[in-house]
């Protein structure tokens, strides 16, 4: 294999034999090719593109340098799982996940940690005293198994040779490819073994995936890989032009999560939730339909079994399921509304780099994460405000924090003098 050559006839619009593509990713996963030669092949894929079976071959490459699960054969039942491209304020699964359990599918996920402005699932539950992210495959297929739910972090054995791509792709400018990130995605989702899986695609001023189009181009990708594969896929399309929910920071979006699994979570949260549970209960082998599927998560929060869940779930991984035991930052000041009027818009971006600068997220790897602070926006878009009303509020570790999260925060809110149009938070659905 020349790797020069491969190199070339990408960057040239070349299509490579799946053998020749799948051979460049394993010698890469087993250090025979070096970073700089793999950052240009890289590069020629985010201004060329790859096409479907290039896709598949380089997802079914990562898949193979690494071990597997079969989750589904283990249990002997149909396991569903979810995954989100990322925004700010998403804790959907710690709010699914319990749900979906409660409904008598089991539920395991592999999640990953937070980097920039989008959060993880990992870092959430971490502000959980005592939740231990790191099982054993024995521990987690047990787990699963007894409790119906575990969520952990990836298994070091799992697509070694995705998370070495992506660390390349983080610092090489080439993570935004629609081909890289639909393999990325759906080669943890494959290799851990969920026979079939929801997928939260999100799009807006929050998102990777600015417009409806270029999110449904990746929504399409990952169904067609999940096709090859054999698997089941649902791409749900949402909205990520403010934070999802009101609470954007760790401890704060678990205190949320669980209060929507009381229902009483905020409108647009806990939509986005009972949708989502709604299609992986419809992938399941319950054999219900997606509105026989919302009715069962309706149920399951209403009678309190879901809460039961959650704190089962929480108790098997170590941690202390009371909303007392999550930490709170020692500051909290209010955003007060500069005017009167009506929330046009609370932009997600500049919120979640607010939340970011706080200390709730990290700008790299080896970063910290304060699981105290962040921010609660108070008022999203379509609300009535009136002049001095709280539109967010700021959980922070200093006053000098809390002042300059504020400033960010009032210039991502815009207050108009009419209502926006209203829409769903769920845009579209591609299945």
């Amino acid at each position: 294999m020349r790797v020069a050559e491969l190199i070339e006839r990408t960057r040239n619009g070349e299509e490579l034999p799946s053998d020749e593509l799948a051979e460049l990713v394993l010698a890469y996963a087993r250090g025979e090719v070096p970073d700089y030669q793999m950052a240009a092949w890289c590069m020629a894929v985010y201004f060329r593109g790859l096409s479907g079976a290039e896709t598949f071959a380089l997802t079914d490459a990562m898949i193979r340098s690494g071990e597997t699960l079969d989750l589904g054969a283990a249990l002997g039942r149909k396991v569903v799982d979810k995954h989100s491209t990322g925004g700010v304020g998403d804790k959907t699964s710690i709010a699914v996940g319990p749900i979906v359990a409660a409904c008598g599918v089991p539920f395991g996920k592999m999640s990953g940690r937070g980097l920039g402005h989008t959060g993880g699932t990992l870092d959430k539950l971490e502000s959980i005293p005592g939740f231990r992210v790191e099982l054993s495959t024995e521990e987690f297929v047990a787990q699963v198994r007894e409790t119906g739910l575990a969520i952990i972090g990836q298994s070091a054995d799992l697509v070694p040779a995705d998370k070495k791509l992506y660390a390349l792709r983080d610092v090489t400018g080439t993570v935004d490819s629609v081909p890289l990130i639909a393999s990325s995605i759906m080669s943890k989702k494959l290799a851990a073994g969920a026979d079939a899986v929801a997928l939260d695609v999100k799009v807006g001023d929050g998102a990777f995936m600015k417009t409806i189009d270029d999110a449904r181009v990746l929504a399409e990708t990952m169904l067609e890989l999940g096709r090859h594969a054999g698997k089941e896929v649902v791409c749900l399309l949402t909205d990520m032009s403010q934070p999802l929910g009101r609470a954007v920071g760790n401890a704060l979006e678990v205190r949320e999560a669980v209060e929507t699994i009381r229902g009483e979570g905020p409108p647009d949260f806990t939509e986005l939730v009972l949708d989502g549970c709604a299609h992986l209960l419809a992938l399941s082998d319950l054999g219900v339909d997606a509105d026989e599927g919302r009715a069962r998560a309706e149920r399951a929060v209403a009678d309190g079994s879901a809460l039961a869940v959650y704190e089962r779930w929480i108790r098997a991984q170590g941690g202390d399921p009371s909303l007392d035991a999550l930490a709170w930052a020692p500051v909290v000041v209010p955003v007060p509304a500069p005017r009167a009027g009506i929330v046009a818009g609370a932009g997600a971006l500049a919120i979640g780099i607010a939340a970011l600068e706080l200390g709730a997220g990290r700008r790299t790897k080896a970063d910290t994460v304060d699981h105290a602070v962040g921010i609660v926006c108070r008022a999203k878009r379509g609300d009535v405000i009136a002049e001095g009303e709280p539109l967010a509020e700021v959980h922070a570790r200093s006053e000098l924090d809390a002042q300059a999260a504020a400033d960010a925060i009032l210039q991502a809110y815009v207050i108009g003098s009419t209502a926006p149009p209203s829409r769903s938070i769920v845009l579209e659905v591609v299945s």
